[in-house]
């Protein structure tokens, strides 16, 4: 186990490169089941839940090797069609192997998902729309069973906006008969993102993006060749660091178009934010002037659930009160109380958070409760004075390729220790 050791105060500058999105990188990789064959995929991140997946896909029966950042996946002879509750406790995105078993091989047992505990995130919604499709649904012992001969398509309305619930439909209906169409569908780019490498293995989808997603059912896709798009949450995270730290960073491989919400809030802060030749340049206001801005997370193109903490950090010292209204999840003020140890001034009403800005935070021993968490502790504990120790970040390895190194890269005083 290892923990983070930040001496806080330092001033970020220089360049540093986003790595691919794990949001999408994920989805795709299940794609791959639908094809027979050898699939690559490129600028795949180097992180826990990209081990997890691929650890998965290998259980299923699938050759997985990964050299540098990118990624084969031979899925000649898949010999399994259980998704265990071992792998799929540790990370909810496992349960994105259930649309393209059934679609592939009219069989699939998943196990009922795990992941952070950010509130309750059900599987109904993707139940419902393969049933819709004609599939059997039974629950037996934790797990997941569903059958059906072919698939055939439907129209989908999801009562909540769902991306893996949109992304696991969208794989089960490339071998569906006939025309699928999924109402209320995901926006998120990530989406957007699989449609495209489903379309290149020559699937027929149209519409992602928007709200109406259309897919055509294929007899047959040929193996996958794609490459991830930019994390976009990475990208909002250094902007946050950036911002905090009176920095003045490049932040190189991302794509402006992603985050266009999040732009605008930071510079509604003070933060100014340019376009340069390969990126966004960030330049944070000089202490004390940063103003306060209120936020509420809504599905894209809203603001996003997974900048909400790095969000509410540079309000913590802001100079006067941000109001900061989470509609997502339920449970995703488990940062507040950490945040407060650094001196923050945070009251949470509901789903609700009024920061009150204080002049500076300070370093405390604190812990990480889910990913985007501890990325928030991460951004704090640069700008706080004196020095922090962050404790359980095997969460923000799920997400984060080689963070700490990109931030030492940029002058800022963090280590890796072992507990």
């Amino acid at each position: 186990m290892y923990k983070l050791l930040v001496n806080g105060g330092k001033r970020l500058a220089g360049v540093v490169e986003i790595s691919g999105a794990k949001n999408a990188a994920l989805p795709i990789m299940t794609a791959a089941i639908l094809s027979k064959g050898v699939s690559t995929i490129y600028n795949i991140p180097d992180l826990k839940d990209i081990r997890t997946m691929s650890e998965m896909l290998r259980i299923l029966g699938a050759g997985v090797s990964i050299e540098g950042n990118s990624m084969t996946i031979n899925t000649e002879d898949l010999s399994s069609k259980e998704a265990p509750y071992e792998l799929v406790k540790t990370m909810r995105a496992s349960v994105l192997t259930l649309g393209p078993l059934v679609a592939r091989f009219g069989y699939a047992k998943v196990s009922l998902p795990g992941g952070c505990a950010i509130g309750a995130r059900p599987i109904n919604l993707h139940l419902m729309g393969l049933e819709k499709m004609g599939a059997d649904i039974s629950l037996s012992q934790g797990y997941v069973i569903a059958t059906a001969k072919r698939l055939s398509g439907a129209t989908i309305c999801f009562d909540l906006i769902t991306v893996t619930g949109t992304e696991n439909m969208m794989m089960a209906a490339v071998y569906a008969k006939g025309k699928t169409v999924l109402e209320n569908a995901a926006r998120e780019p990530e989406v957007v993102d699989l449609a495209e490498a489903l379309n290149k293995m020559g699937a027929k989808i149209s519409g992602a993006g928007t709200t109406v997603i259309e897919i055509e059912g294929v007899d047959e896709l040929r193996p996958l060749n794609h490459s991830i798009i930019p994390d976009r949450i990475e990208t909002g995270t250094f902007i946050a660091m950036a911002a905090i730290t009176g920095g003045d960073v490049l932040i190189k491989g991302c794509r402006q178009d992603h985050l266009t919400s999040v732009v605008e809030k930071f510079r509604e802060s003070g933060v100014t934010i340019t376009e340069e030749a390969g990126g966004l340049r960030v330049v944070g206001p000089k202490r004390g002037m940063i103003r306060p801005t209120d936020i509420t997370t809504t599905p894209y193109p809203g603001f996003p659930t997974d900048m909400q903490a790095q969000f509410i950090v540079l309000m913590t010292v802001a100079g006067g009160v941000s109001l900061v209204k989470e509609t997502i999840f339920e449970n995703r003020f488990m940062h507040v109380a950490e945040l407060c140890r650094m001196g923050a001034n945070i009251e949470i009403e509901e789903n609700i958070a009024m920061v009150r800005g204080v002049e500076r935070l300070f370093g405390a021993p604190v812990m990480a409760t889910d990913l985007r968490a501890s990325a928030s502790l991460v951004v704090a504990a640069l700008a706080a004075e004196g020095q922090s120790v962050i404790d359980r970040i095997y969460h923000l390895d799920r997400g984060y390729e080689k963070m700490e190194d990109k931030i030492s890269k940029l002058g800022g005083d963090i280590r890796r220790i072992k507990e």
